[in-house]
């Protein structure tokens, strides 16, 4: 599987850790950036261009950081065939039901709401995670109109 990771300033230190963490997996890793701290860039910059990635690679996938994690999902969202997902701490099961309820393509994470461990623990269980299909694929493709 393809990740695609993407980060503004606010989530570049997570987005490092999480490339880190991946690299050791069998995932093939592709680094959108940020590429270095820089405390006045801007998420679209970063977010955007890895959507599109996301969306026109069937089968990968994006993880996007950001302080919130709202914006970066927002930007994502905006692009034909994006199913992002936000995660900034709470019950885990809201990652599970992204993607077996909406097969969420993004994961959209809360830099400054959750930890390294628990980042990498979302995004693992995120990762496993399948989509159930049936009724829900009916209302995901009214999304894309």
């Amino acid at each position: 599987m393809k990740i695609y990771f993407a980060a503004d300033h606010a989530g570049f230190h997570l987005k490092e850790a999480l490339i880190k963490d991946f690299t050791s997996f069998n995932y093939e890793i592709i680094d959108c950036g940020a590429f270095q701290l820089m405390p006045l860039d801007d998420y679209p910059d970063f977010i955007i261009p890895a959507t599109k990635k996301v969306v026109k690679d069937i089968g990968s996938v994006g993880i996007i950081i950001g302080g919130s994690g709202q914006g970066e999902a927002m930007a994502a969202n905006r692009i034909k065939g994006a199913r992002a997902a936000v995660y900034y701490g709470g019950p885990i099961e809201i990652v599970k039901l992204s993607k077996l309820h909406n097969n969420a393509n993004i994961l959209s994470l809360g830099a400054r709401f959750i930890s390294e461990n628990d980042a990498v623990k979302v995004v693992k269980l995120w990762l496993l995670e399948k989509f159930e299909g049936g009724r829900h694929s009916n209302r995901i493709a009214k999304l894309d109109i």
